[in-house]
C-alpha cells in the first residue's frame, strides 16, 4: 500500500509560531498595523504574511479596514473571554467591585499575575475618577502597581527572584526600583494584608490593593482602589480594599 502523503511531521508548529508571531505584533500603542510592519514585527516575507493574514481575517480574528490596515478582530476577543481565570473570576467580583465603586466614586481594579507580570482583568471607573494608565486586558509590572506589588508578595520566590533580578521599570521619579526596598515592601505586605503604591506609575495617583483568595487559601487574584494623590488617607483607604478582598474571596469559595 501506497504511504499516504501529508504535511512532514512537525510542519504546523511553525505555522503556529509564525501566526502568534504576526499577533504579538499588535499593542496598546501599535493597534493598526500595515502589511509591511506586520511582516517585518513578525519576521516574514511580506507574501507569507499576506497569506497567513488573510486566513486570520477570513476567521474573524482581525479585521482589516479601508485604509488597508490590520486590527485585532471581535472573535479574539470572544475567544479571550472565555479564559477561566479571568471569566469566573471577573463574574464574582464585580457585585463588590460595583459597591467599593459605588461607595468611593474611585477606580476600582482587579488583577491576576500572568509569569512576570499583571493582567488586569476588569476596571471600574466613576465619572470624575483619577485617569490611570492600565485597561482591561492590559499588562503591568508587578514592581510597581498596588495590584502587582501584591501579587508579587504572594508568588513563589523563584518567581519573585527573577523579577527583582531583571530590569525593573521606572515610571516616576518615585518608583522604587532598588531590589532590596521592594523586598522589605513586600513582606510589609504580606504581614499587614495589603500594599501602598504611592505615585509609582504617575505622578498624582495612589493605589491600595489587597490580596484575593481561592478555596485553598492561595492568592489568585489583587484587588484595588486607585485614587488621586492626597484626597484619602492609604490606611483609611486599607480597610475598604480589604474587606472588599474578603467578599470577592468568599465568592470564589461558594458552589
Amino acid at each position: 500500500m501506497a504511504a499516504r502523503r501529508g504535511k512532514p511531521a512537525g510542519a504546523t508548529g511553525p505555522v503556529v509560531r509564525r501566526t502568534l508571531h504576526l499577533l504579538d505584533a499588535f499593542s496598546p500603542e501599535r493597534t493598526a498595523l500595515t502589511l509591511t510592519e506586520l511582516a517585518r514585527q513578525a519576521g516574514l516575507p511580506p507574501s507569507t504574511a499576506y497569506r497567513m493574514l488573510g486566513d486570520l481575517v477570513g476567521w474573524g480574528a482581525l479585521e482589516r479596514g479601508e485604509d488597508g490596515a490590520y486590527r485585532v478582530g471581535l472573535r479574539l476577543w470572544e475567544l479571550g473571554a472565555l479564559a477561566p481565570r479571568g471569566l469566573g473570576l471577573r463574574e464574582r467580583a464585580l457585585p463588590t467591585m460595583e459597591d467599593l465603586s459605588a461607595v468611593t466614586r474611585e477606580n476600582v481594579q482587579l488583577a491576576v499575575r500572568e509569569g512576570t507580570q499583571v493582567v488586569f482583568v476588569e476596571r471600574i471607573a466613576c465619572s470624575g475618577a483619577i485617569p490611570v494608565r492600565t485597561r482591561v486586558g492590559g499588562r503591568f509590572a508587578l514592581t510597581a502597581t498596588g495590584v502587582g506589588l501584591v501579587l508579587l508578595a504572594h508568588a513563589p520566590t523563584e518567581v519573585q527572584d527573577e523579577v527583582l533580578g531583571g530590569h525593573i521599570p521606572r515610571y516616576t521619579d518615585l518608583t522604587v526600583t532598588d531590589p532590596a526596598e521592594l523586598r522589605r515592601m513586600l513582606a510589609e505586605t504580606r504581614g499587614c494584608g495589603f500594599a501602598i503604591s504611592d505615585r509609582q506609575v504617575t505622578d498624582d495617583a495612589l493605589s491600595v490593593a489587597a490580596p484575593v483568595h481561592d478555596q485553598r487559601g492561595e492568592v489568585v487574584a489583587a484587588v484595588s482602589l486607585v485614587v488621586r494623590h492626597g484626597s484619602a488617607a492609604p490606611h483609611a483607604l486599607s480597610a475598604l480594599v480589604r474587606a472588599g478582598a474578603r467578599a470577592i474571596s468568599r465568592a470564589i469559595g461558594e458552589p
